[in-house]
């Protein structure tokens, strides 16, 4: 990568992001690697299964005393709903029913898959998503990069930790804030199908039962373990790495996504084969810096001093647009 310069407290890098030079590097050397390009016929039925699960879990919980609610909510509720966040993400690229033709097929399986969540987002995260791979860490673009009040507000332990819970609101407010897109008509019919569904569960549940979806995506989202891969995909703990992997066993929980190099370095190749990269090329990722443990990187960030929601890369706008989305 090239140089950091150190401006209003960001890391700023003038050079391109470093995925694309990889992906043509690993190319090369192993073009066998285009074979994992394909999509994982499984994905669909298990994402299916999950929406099922958390109806069901959904109403048993209806009537539940308030401990043991929040108890299924934390446990339960809040991991099925990261799991399809995460399984929502994988749909953004493509990989239910694959490209071209069958792309909107994706689109629509999102919708079903954003159900438990509560709230209607699918739609308008592949739009941003997307951005985040072609310009990764560009200013103005890259939402997924906190915005300059968040690094001077949350910048003391206690603050951090309040930033940690605020994550599911603080990622639905940038996008508005720092680069906001003209609703289309998929936005629209994402937000109908999801008042729905929770106008549906509410007349027949009650609001208990409506309270676990919005519960569940709210805890899942903050102040919980598998929420560790927000900050470990690319928070700066040591400088000159901006995108970071995780291995450890919550990636069968979380569709991969923490193989994260490698996901940024081939993202039309199905978290499923993920883990076939990394075998297939150790050369390009045994020595990097990786995590094993996604509750021990929070723990991490919220206690260093030296780490903030500042710890991000951020690019020049001359630099979007160069790195593949794979939708």
């Amino acid at each position: 990568m090239g140089a950091y310069v150190t401006r209003q407290s960001f890391e700023w890098d003038y050079s391109d992001q470093p995925h694309t030079d990889r992906r043509k590097a690993m190319l090369r050397k192993y073009p066998q690697l285009k074979q994992l390009m394909r999509v994982n016929p499984h994905f669909k039925w298990i994402v299916a299964a999950q929406v099922a699960a958390q109806i069901v879990t959904c109403y048993l919980v209806k009537d539940a005393p308030l401990l043991w609610f929040l108890l299924w909510v934390y446990v339960i509720g809040g991991t099925l709903n990261h799991s399809l966040t995460l399984a929502i993400h994988e749909m953004s690229h493509n990989r239910a029913f694959g490209h071209g033709a069958l792309s909107r097929w994706n689109s629509a399986f999102a919708m079903i898959a954003n159900l438990p969540i509560g709230l209607p987002y699918s739609v308008s995260f592949k739009k941003y998503h997307l951005d985040h791979h072609r310009s990764q860490g560009v200013d103005g673009i890259d939402t997924d990069v906190p915005m300059e009040w968040e690094a001077h507000l949350f910048c003391t332990t206690f603050r951090k930790m309040i930033w940690v819970a605020l994550q599911p609101f603080l990622y639905a407010i940038r996008p508005l804030l720092i680069n906001p897109k003209p609703l289309i008509q998929q936005d629209f019919v994402n937000l109908t199908i999801q008042l729905t569904f929770n106008f549906s569960v509410m007349w027949a549940w009650g609001g208990q039962a409506l309270g676990y979806f919005l519960l569940s995506t709210y805890l899942g989202l903050g102040l919980h373990p598998i929420a560790g891969h927000f900050i470990a995909e690319h928070y700066m703990f040591l400088k000159g790495h901006e995108t970071y992997s995780y291995y450890g066993p919550l990636n069968t929980l979380a569709y991969n996504v923490g193989y994260h190099m490698e996901h940024h370095d081939f993202p039309s190749i199905p978290g499923a084969k993920l883990p076939l990269v990394r075998k297939i090329a150790p050369d390009f990722y045994d020595d990097l810096p990786k995590y094993d443990s996604w509750a021990g990187v929070i723990a991490d960030f919220v206690m260093d001093e030296t780490v903030g929601p500042n710890s991000r890369v951020k690019r020049d706008k001359k630099f979007a647009g160069r790195g593949e989305a794979s939708h």
